[in-house]
C-alpha cells in the first residue's frame, strides 16, 4: 500500500483496512470542521488545481507519455488543457450554482417561503481509470472540491508514472487534510471500498462497475458509474465522406483508440462502404505517414495484456488498412476491418484500442436495428447531410450522449452532462452536472409565527374540511 505522503502501512488485509479506516476517518474530521463549506475555500482550491496544470504541464505531459505514448499536444487537448478549462467553468460559475434557489410555495404553506439549499455529500471516493489518468482524476476532483467535499482520490495502477504524479501533486498543490491520494491495485481498493463514503465515483467498465456498486450498497453510499460500451458510428448515403473519415479517424484513433467515447464499430451505407474504406486508408497516412509506429504523433497501447487482447480480436475480419503490430513497442497500427459478422467476438466487446470494424447496411433503419440489438452505448455518432435522417437516429436509439457529424467532442462542452445509460452507466458529471453530482439539494420551507390558522389543528370542523379541500 501507498499512501501519498504517509509511510507504507502493513500488508495484511485487516492492517490494510484499519489503515484505511483511519484515513478517511482523517478527512471526515476536515470535512466536518465545517472549513469546506467556505466558497474561499472551495476557490482556494480550484485555483491552486489549475495553477498545478500550468506549473506542472511538463511533468504532466512526461507520465502520460511514458505511460500511453501520449504526444505532448494530445496530451495537453485532452489531459491539462481540458481539465483547466473545466476548473475555469466552475470558477465562473460557483457564486450562481451554490446560491439557494427559491421555488413556488402553495397556498397551504403560505404564508411562507420555499427554497433549495446546496450543500456538500461529505466524503467521496473518485477512483480513476488508466486510458486518460491525469483528467479523469483530477476532473471529478474539482467538481467534488467546488461542491465543498474532501476527497479521497483512487489513481489507476496501470498508468503507474500517472499515478505517481497525482500522489505526489496533489498534496503539494491541495488542503492536505480534505484532499487524500492512495495508491495501488485490486487490494487497496478492495479495502477501500470497505470504509463509508457519501458517494463514490468511479471511471472504469461494467465488470467492476458492479463490484463497486455491491460495495456501495452496505453502506447505501451512492455511486456514479462512469463506464463505456460500443459506441457506434452511422454514415447514410448523404454523408460528405471527405469530412467524415477525417473526423472519425481523429476520433478513433486519438489515444490509439483507448477512449471510451471512440467510434467503437462504422455502420456505413452499402453504397458508401468501398469508398469510405479508400478515404480512412488515405486519411491514415495524412495523419501518421506510411508508418505510424515512427510518428511523433500515435501513442501506444497500455501495456501487453491489452496488446494481446486486440490482436486476437483482430483476427475477427478482413484487414483493409494497417495491421501492423509490435508488442515490444506497445504498438498497433491505425487499423480498420471489414467482413465482420454481427455475433463475432470483436462485435461483442468494447474494443478500447486503434481497430475500426465498418459494416455495410442497407439503410438507417438497419443501422438502427443493428444498435438497437446491443446495450446502450455511451455514445453515439451520425454522419449525414438530411436533417431528418439525424432526428431519427437520435429520437429511435438510446445512448449516453450523441454528436451529429462530429465525433467526442459533445463531451467537451462544459454545459451538457456527460454520463452513461444502461450498461454504459449511471450518474452525469460536467459542469454544473458535476457540482450537482457531488451536492444534496435541501429543501427548506420558512415560516412566520405572525399567523398561524386554528383550522390546521383537531378538532376539525366542517369549515376546517371544507377550507383545507379547497387549498390542497
Amino acid at each position: 500500500m501507498s499512501i501519498a505522503h504517509e509511510p507504507a502501512g502493513p500488508t495484511t488485509a485487516s492492517a490494510r483496512d484499519l489503515d484505511y479506516r483511519e484515513l478517511v476517518d482523517h478527512v471526515r474530521r476536515r470535512f466536518e470542521s465545517g472549513r469546506t463549506k467556505s466558497l474561499d475555500w472551495r476557490r482556494e482550491q480550484l485555483r491552486a488545481l489549475k495553477r498545478m496544470l500550468k506549473e506542472r504541464e511538463a511533468d504532466i505531459s512526461e507520465a502520460l507519455a511514458a505511460d500511453l505514448g501520449k504526444p505532448p499536444l494530445e496530451g495537453y487537448a485532452t489531459e491539462i488543457g481540458y481539465s483547466a478549462g473545466s476548473i475555469e467553468h466552475m470558477l465562473k460559475h460557483l457564486d450562481e450554482w451554490t446560491t439557494p434557489r427559491k421555488v413556488s410555495t402553495p397556498l397551504v404553506t403560505q404564508p411562507g417561503s420555499s427554497r433549495i439549499y446546496k450543500e456538500p455529500l461529505g466524503v467521496v471516493l473518485i477512483i480513476a481509470p488508466w486510458n486518460y489518468p491525469f483528467q479523469l482524476a483530477v476532473a471529478p476532483l474539482a467538481a467534488a472540491l467546488a461542491a465543498g467535499n474532501c476527497a479521497v482520490v483512487k489513481p489507476s495502477e496501470v498508468a503507474a508514472e500517472t499515478s505517481a504524479l497525482l500522489a505526489q501533486l496533489l498534496p503539494q498543490y491541495l488542503d492536505q487534510a480534505a484532499v487524500k491520494v492512495v495508491e495501488g491495485g485490486v487490494p487497496e481498493t478492495t479495502a477501500l471500498l470497505e470504509q463509508r463514503f457519501d458517494h463514490i465515483f468511479y471511471t472504469g467498465n461494467g465488470k467492476v462497475g458492479r463490484i463497486i456498486m455491491a460495495a456501495a450498497a452496505k453502506h447505501l453510499t451512492p455511486v456514479t458509474l462512469e463506464l463505456g460500451g460500443k459506441s457506434p458510428c452511422i454514415i447514410d448515403e448523404s454523408a460528405n465522406l471527405d469530412i467524415a473519415v477525417k473526423r472519425i479517424a481523429w476520433g478513433k484513433w486519438t489515444n490509439c483508440g483507448q477512449t471510451c467515447i471512440a467510434p467503437d464499430y462504422v455502420l456505413v451505407h452499402r453504397d458508401r462502404h468501398d469508398a469510405f474504406v479508400r478515404k480512412l486508408s488515405r486519411t491514415v497516412v495524412d495523419f501518421w505517414g506510411d508508418d505510424a509506429q515512427q510518428s511523433k504523433d500515435y501513442g501506444r497501447i497500455i501495456n501487453e495484456r491489452h496488446h494481446r487482447r486486440l490482436m486476437k480480436l483482430m483476427e475477427c475480419g478482413k484487414v483493409a488498412v494497417g495491421g501492423r503490430a509490435d508488442e515490444a513497442d506497445r504498438f498497433i497500427a491505425p487499423t480498420v476491418l471489414t467482413g465482420i459478422e454481427l455475433d463475432s467476438p470483436i462485435m461483442q466487446e468494447e474494443i478500447f484500442g486503434p481497430i475500426l470494424p465498418v459494416i455495410a447496411v442497407d439503410d438507417i433503419d438497419a443501422a438502427i436495428r443493428i444498435v438497437n440489438q446491443g446495450d446502450k452505448p455511451l455514445a453515439l455518432y451520425i454522419f449525414t447531410e438530411n436533417d431528418a435522417s439525424a432526428e431519427k437516429v437520435l429520437q429511435e436509439t438510446s445512448s449516453g450522449g450523441a454528436t451529429v457529424n462530429h465525433v467526442v467532442l459533445h463531451y467537451a462542452v462544459h454545459d451538457l452532462p456527460f454520463g452513461g445509460v444502461g450498461e454504459s452507466g449511471m450518474g452525469a458529471y460536467h459542469g454544473k452536472y458535476g457540482f450537482d453530482t457531488f451536492t444534496h439539494e435541501k429543501a427548506v420551507l420558512k415560516k412566520g409565527t405572525g399567523l398561524d390558522p386554528a383550522l390546521m389543528y383537531p378538532p376539525y370542523s366542517s369549515f376546517s374540511e371544507k377550507i383545507l379541500r379547497k387549498v390542497t
